[in-house]
């Protein structure tokens, strides 16, 4: 009877340890220069593997491929962009084949991983943007992150998330044993 248990948890132990993430996103490459330095100094960082990520600003579907106009975060060991009003630098990747812009839409988080191809100059705003441009071989789109509800403390003294530990209900007790007089 236990021998064919055995392998069988072995096997559920074993898919429970498995990424759902791209080896790509997974896993940076161990130089990654930010898209702010690659626009800088191209010739550098031509066909170097990248994986940036960030906050979609706009998606552009073409015949045979779409770009997504990415705002680049700072991104965490697990290749999710951070939150919060930091920028790399703007950059373009190229997806091949169509993307949905009702799914990646604007303001979503994506990380995408692959070769730098070349530098691309487009407006934002009245501003002559360079952009640099990226063959998305892998990519992910993220879940938006649940809401956070700040837990409120009491307006008295305790906490209601606070339990004393000389509290008992049913009994007079106190912080330190009494003698007792015999």
């Amino acid at each position: 009877m236990y021998r064919g248990l055995t392998p069988l948890l072995l096997l559920l132990l074993l898919t429970g340890c498995a990424s759902r993430l791209p080896s790509g996103i997974a896993e940076a490459p161990v130089e990654n220069p930010a898209p702010s330095e690659v626009a800088a100094n191209p010739n550098a960082h031509a066909q170097r593997t990248v994986r940036w990520g960030g906050t979609i600003a706009e998606v552009e579907n073409r015949a045979e491929y779409t770009w997504l106009v990415v705002v680049g975060r700072p991104l965490a060991g697990n290749g999710r962009p951070d939150e919060g009003d930091r920028s790399i630098g703007r950059f373009l990747a190229r997806v091949p084949g169509f993307l949905d812009p009702a799914i990646y839409e604007a303001g979503r988080q994506v990380t995408v991983s692959g070769p730098v191809i070349g530098l691309v100059k487009r407006p934002v705003g009245g501003y002559e943007y360079t952009y640099p441009e990226m063959l998305a071989e892998s990519r992910h789109l993220w879940e938006p992150l649940p809401e956070r509800i700040p837990a409120m403390e009491g307006p008295y003294w305790y906490s209601p998330y606070w339990y004393d530990p000389w509290y008992h209900p049913y009994r007079r007790s106190h912080p330190w044993p009494r003698s007792r007089a015999r």
